[in-house]
């Protein structure tokens, strides 16, 4: 049996963080980039950890940047283009608002930035992507029950119809030709770009699928948060769940898996009244592997390189790193 570790470690913020997310690409620095949001800003810094770097004490955070951002900042995805090694440097991210704009935000860093606003949902978008080779693309979903494909311009090049809500949207780096969509009543589909046609389905059997994520290190694992319980696919195998546990007392929010490990995974209730719940799952053990909490706790992600992830909550980030 093996023993399980963990270390937690925080970073004041000057107000409720509603979500944050890691670059899951290499932007040419030894640190993470990270950004969070909130009421009306994005803070963009660099993360580095005890971990990677024995005289960092815990966490250092380093912040870059605060763009103003015009409403509470929804959702957040990174592009593959941003970069800290390169003159001028390029920090690039996208954000849904409740004004159901997406927003294509691109920074040197110094003094040139541009915001371009992309419009077409006509309801509240739930997730956002960017293409992960190229970074030319972003797709997004939404309550409308469709899933748009936008080009950098603004132009929407592709709209999928869906069956209900789009919860998720997936763009894996190994097969960049696919787009995973999951749906609030339990479906979660394969669309090709190339033919725009579905190509292959999941089925939860039971509703309402909240979160879903494509495992980065492999390409035949989907898991997913659906009513109070976490399911995973094998692609090749089934339509339907090769695994399913209960996960969270209350409904469960977020699914995200590690993206250094295929066996591992977090799930976040949805907040409570007074603490989410953060629970990390490894497929080799019935039960969670570490059990966090934050206070209102909002969004989670997974570091690039090490099996550590992030929750925002009331002032703070809450960083998890779990040893194996």
């Amino acid at each position: 049996m093996t023993f399980h570790t963990f270390k937690n470690y925080t970073v004041p913020c000057d107000d409720y963080v509603h979500v944050v997310e890691f670059s899951p690409f290499d932007s040419g620095s030894a640190a993470s980039l990270l950004a969070y949001g909130g009421n009306q800003y994005v803070v963009v810094g660099t993360c580095r950890f005890q971990e990677e770097d024995m005289e960092v004490e815990g966490v250092e955070f380093a912040t870059l940047r605060v763009f103003h951002h015009a409403l509470r900042v929804d959702c957040l995805a990174w592009s593959p283009e941003s970069r800290l090694d390169k003159l001028p440097q390029l920090i690039r991210f996208c954000t849904a608002a409740a004004d159901r704009k997406v927003r294509l935000l691109t920074s040197d860093l110094q003094n040139q930035h541009e915001v371009k606003v992309m419009e077409g949902h006509t309801s509240y978008i739930n997730h956002l992507v960017f293409e992960p080779t190229e970074g030319k693309q972003i797709a997004s979903v939404s309550d409308d029950h469709t899933c748009r494909v936008w080009d950098l311009e603004g132009n929407e090049t592709t709209t999928f119809r869906l069956r209900s809500p789009g919860v998720s949207v997936c763009w894996h780096p190994e097969d960049a030709f696919k787009l995973m969509v999951a749906e609030k009543k339990g479906t979660i589909r394969f669309y090709d770009l190339v033919t725009q046609q579905a190509i292959l389905s999941l089925d939860c059997g039971q509703s309402p699928l909240m979160s879903a994520d494509w495992c980065l290190t492999n390409t035949i694992k989907v898991g997913a948060v659906t009513g109070s319980d976490w399911v995973i696919w094998d692609i090749t195998r089934s339509s339907y769940p090769q695994e399913k546990r209960p996960a969270h007392v209350e409904r469960a929010g977020n699914f995200r898996w590690s993206r250094v490990n295929e066996n591992l995974f977090s799930t976040t209730g949805c907040p409570g009244k007074i603490s989410s719940q953060l629970l990390v799952h490894h497929l080799g053990h019935p039960q969670p592997v570490m059990i966090g909490s934050a206070t209102v706790g909002a969004g989670l992600s997974w570091h690039r390189s090490l099996p550590l992830c992030v929750i925002g909550g009331d002032r703070k980030l809450s960083f998890w790193m779990t040893e194996m």
